[in-house]
């Protein structure tokens, strides 16, 4: 098979570059001056076609590979100057072409009829979809991954220059703000006229050039002129056959783009494993609410109760049947004001079959040593309903007052149940229901007073409600002898099972959370390139925290638990008020933006019949620096001192059950820790070859970490919180490098590559006595890991033949107790012929093993589609298969630092089935 690879790769490229010379030459104004970023066409006159373009560097050079001995009609444009166009033959060898642009507007009579594939205009750049589609493309996703400079992951998440999109765009409309997936995965390629990358992004315009906006970026995708003002989208309907039983999918999307309003509705049922939005993409849907106090220095997370109900990716999963429905509006009543929302329903039923096995050494006081293994077979069975409502307001009466308003609503109702057997806890049943509530409202006023006077509001509102409920019905717990009133025989280190009897515990939870956060900037300019900025912040978060444990005995009587060591019932209030002094300066190539805040912190949580308050004030750093080497190249410097502060999660004493086999106690006299973070980010985007290079190094190091002091006994563990002395300071180092390159128009390849060294502490309680972590000897273990990713891409972009994408990654996790590598190449063909017919098939092989070669296993995955639609036609049909191979399972490596215990795990997945659609373009 790579010798079939390689030919392919050797016949398209020979058939690209046949006969092919280098014309290169430059682009001058009348004074001699080079000029950059001129745009540069060469027009075959016979085919009418443009075979190649070009960008000038900065010095206005260009090069072209163009036919030898073809005529050719030349085309050079640039903003502010005259087109210029003469026709031109090649010869047999490398030409040299001089241009010089006259000043002035461009000329009537010239007529352009091709359009650049890329252009910029400040900091957009803007790609002209149709010349990067060979035909084959069905939604944006496909477009986006043959652009140079873009990327698109698994996940349906979009990069450019290394960094995430933050939002996409239609028409400069919002398109379900808060994450870019669904946009990927449903606008119609054939809709797309511009994509407009948008770097320095800032949607309030008051803050252009005030705020470090290097890091945000968002897509504007500008539609084809028959889809605006009119409906478009598509109807798609298909049903198959599986190895087991019947597959089907309904697949309708609409919509409609006006200048004064715009609606997009999507629907997806399907049992196929196509998921538009995962429970993981739900909990992280932001929609579109920022990290307003990312400047503050306090880092205070609201953590989750979610009892990790998530559902998994496509194919990792034995069976998923998924419902979705979503609708994204906006609606301008008057030019000054914008009314935008969405809704989003978020079904799945999901079915997971899983096998794993885990390894754990542990390093007794004594000097030995022992090695825990444990087998587990699991199946469940997973139920989830969510829903996501945002509402936004946005009102600019003019340049100088922005007013917004936003709420984002979020509710779910959650189920799991599982079965499991362990050869070390024999047979558990376990089973979670949750239903969390969350409303977060975001209110900010803008305001311009002059040139030199410019004021920012903005408060941040979050309620949050959790009520997880959790059941364990297994032989024997083995936490009895930490639980009071707990009704149990036997030694719980060394449980006897007991024929016919067994442990049913529950508990219940109930989280509450209110917190707000305000933030007043003033902004003065000293110069038109130099700013004070002064912030007067506040976070205010007020928690409660309930929880209570009970066992249904064998004469199905309920037995409360009611020792202090069994229930909850806590409240923690918050308080963090700081004032920010930055000052932001230029100095030629350079930008500087150093400053410093002052904080006040005050908490006071209330358990146990008593309080315990803390206060303190504390002086906290920043450092931004730009470095702006060239137009499109920049280096980049962050140092930031923070104070991370836990939430009401790891203070609750009372136990909490983590697991059937996890207990976990919080800790009250928990202190913060602190973390300095240093980073340095070059990135280079050279428009003249088309090469996208960039590289981002962070170091971390945090003391007084919160960490778990742990008692491990078997595969049991009961631990509690505690900050690690400072002696022992946490450590994470990580750097990434990408190199990208677009070239001869015809082809795409990029390298990245990534590391990522890690050490942590953790305290380790050896079992002694009994259960109770505190009356046992300890010690702090420190874990080091490495983790490395090699990456490399090669596809080809050709209009009449066969393209090709080629893939390989291959990871390697070094955790100092086992050494685990993943090779993973891929393959994906792409073809439309017969002005008709659209082929698409992917390959993926993976092979998993450890240095121990206790671990070795591969497996692969093949899909393939055949589409079928004439040109102008509205009907389109394909057949479709998916785990063509009937692949099995798929395996998965994983590591806890606690322990550290090493997993290997065995997903099922959906077997082979085809799936025969009609889809009807409006």
């Amino acid at each position: 098979m790579k010798k079939i690879f390689f030919i392919l790769i050797m016949a398209l490229t020979t058939s690209a570059f046949s006969q092919n010379i280098r014309f290169e030459g430059t682009v001058k104004d009348t004074t001699g001056i080079g000029l950059e970023m001129a745009n540069i066409m060469a027009i075959n006159q016979q085919t009418k076609a443009m075979d190649a373009y070009a960008i000038t560097n900065e010095t206005g050079k260009f090069i072209l590979n163009l036919k030898a001995s073809t005529a050719y009609t030349l085309k050079v444009s640039y903003i502010g100057f005259q087109t210029f166009e003469k026709s031109v033959t090649t010869g047999t060898t490398t030409m040299n072409y001089p241009v010089v642009l006259k000043e002035g507007t461009q000329l009537n009579e010239v007529e352009i009829v091709h359009e650049m594939p890329v252009s910029v205009s400040g900091d957009t750049i803007i790609y002209n979809s149709d010349s990067f589609t060979n035909g084959t493309e069905r939604k944006l996703e496909d477009v986006l991954k043959k652009l140079p400079g873009v990327e698109v992951n698994k996940d349906g998440e979009i990069e450019v220059e290394g960094k995430k999109v933050q939002k996409v765009m239609v028409e400069g409309k919002d398109f379900f703000d808060g994450d870019t997936k669904l946009a990927t995965k449903n606008i119609p390629a054939d809709a797309l006229d511009k994509i407009q990358v948008l770097r320095n992004y800032n949607e309030v315009s008051n803050l252009k050039g005030l705020e470090n906006n290097e890091e945000s970026i968002a897509i504007n995708i500008k539609l084809k002129e028959g889809k605006k003002n009119f409906w478009f989208g598509d109807m798609m309907a298909g049903i198959g056959v599986g190895m087991e039983d019947t597959r089907f999918i309904v697949n309708p999307k609409l919509f409609f783009y006006s200048p004064k309003y715009s609606l997009n509705v999507i629907a997806n049922v399907n049992n196929i494993g196509e998921l538009p939005l995962t429970a993981q993409d739900y909990f992280k849907f932001t929609g579109g609410f920022k990290n307003m106090m990312r400047k503050g220095g306090s880092s205070f997370n609201v953590a989750s109760n979610d009892l990790g109900i998530m559902g998994l990716r496509n194919n990792q999963a034995a069976n998923i049947e998924s419902t979705f429905g979503a609708a994204n509006f906006s609606f301008n009543p008057s030019k000054a004001w914008t009314l935008s929302g969405f809704g989003i329903l978020l079904g799945n039923k999901t079915e997971i079959e899983t096998t794993t096995i885990s390894n754990r050494t542990d390093n007794l006081p004594d000097g030995s040593s022992q090695t825990i293994t444990e087998n587990r077979e699991e199946f469940t069975r997973q139920d989830s309903k969510q829903l996501l409502f945002k509402l936004s307001s946005s009102y600019v009466p003019s340049a100088k007052a922005h007013f917004d308003y936003d709420a984002l609503i979020k509710l779910s109702d959650q189920k799991e149940n599982t079965s499991l057997f362990s050869d070390r806890l024999s047979d558990i049943y376990t089973g979670k229901d949750q239903n969390p509530f969350s409303i977060n409202q975001n209110l900010n006023y803008y305001y311009t007073l002059n040139e030199k006077h410019v004021f920012a509001f903005e408060m941040q509102h979050l309620y949050q409600k959790e009520d997880p409920f959790y059941n364990a019905n297994l032989s024997v717990l083995p936490f009895g002898a930490l639980l009071p009133s707990y009704i149990t025989e036997g030694n719980p280190l060394d449980p006897i099972d007991q024929a016919n009897i067994r442990d049913d515990v529950s508990q219940k939870r109930f989280v509450q959370t209110n917190k707000l956060d305000s933030k007043f900037d003033y902004y003065y300019m000293l110069t038109p390139k130099s700013n004070i900025n002064l912030t007067l912040g506040n976070t205010y978060s007020y928690q409660n925290f309930d929880s209570s444990i009970f066992q249904i005995l064998e004469n199905r009587t309920q037995n409360n638990l009611t020792d202090s060591s069994e229930i909850n019932d806590v409240n923690y209030a918050f308080n963090d008020v700081f004032l920010g002094v930055h000052y932001k300066f230029m100095l030629g190539k350079f930008t500087f933006n150093p400053g410093f805040s002052v904080h006040q912190y005050n908490m006071n949580d209330e358990q146990l019949g008593t309080s315990n308050k803390q206060s303190f004030t504390r002086f906290l750093p920043d450092v931004y620096a730009l470095w702006q080497i060239k137009k499109s190249e920049t280096l980049t410097y962050n140092y930031s001192l923070t104070n991370n502060f836990t939430d009401i999660n790891k203070l609750a004493q009372g136990y909490v059950f983590s697991n059937y086999n996890s207990l976990f106690s919080g800790n009250r006299f928990l202190q913060n820790s602190t973390s300095q973070v240093h980073s340095l980010r070059y990135f280079k985007y050279n428009m003249f070859n088309f090469e996208n290079i960039f590289a981002n190094i962070t170091y971390t190091r945090q003391l007084e970490a919160i960490k778990n002091r742990a008692l491990l006994f078997d595969v049991n563990q009961v631990s509690s919180s505690v900050n690690i002395n400072s002696s022992f300071p946490e450590e994470t180092f990580s750097a990434i490098g990408n190199y990208g390159r677009s070239f001869a128009k015809y082809y795409k390849a990029n390298l990245r590559v990534g590391a990522n060294w890690s050490k942590f502490n953790n305290i380790l309680v050896f079992p002694d006595t009994d259960t109770n972590p505190d009356n046992n000897p300890s010690e702090i273990q420190t874990t080091e890991s490495i983790a490395q990713n090699y990456s490399l891409s090669f596809s080809t972009n050709y209009k009449t033949l066969p393209n090709l994408t080629l893939g390989y990654n291959f990871t390697i996790n070094d955790n100092f107790s086992d050494v685990i590598y993943v090779d993973s190449p891929t393959l994906t063909l792409e073809y439309y012929f017969l002005d008709a017919f659209s082929f698409v098939s992917e390959y993926s092989y993976f092979h998993n093993r450890n240095k121990a070669k206790t671990i070795d296993s591969e497996y692969d995955f093949l899909t393939a589609s055949l589409m079928y639609q004439k040109k102008n036609s509205k009907w389109e049909w394909k057949l479709s298969g998916t785990n063509l191979l009937d692949t099995k399972s798929l395996d998965t490596n994983s590591f806890s630092q606690l322990g550290g215990t090493s997993s290997f795990s065995s997903y099922r997945v959906q077997p082979r089935f085809v799936i025969l659609s009609l889809k009807y373009n409006l």
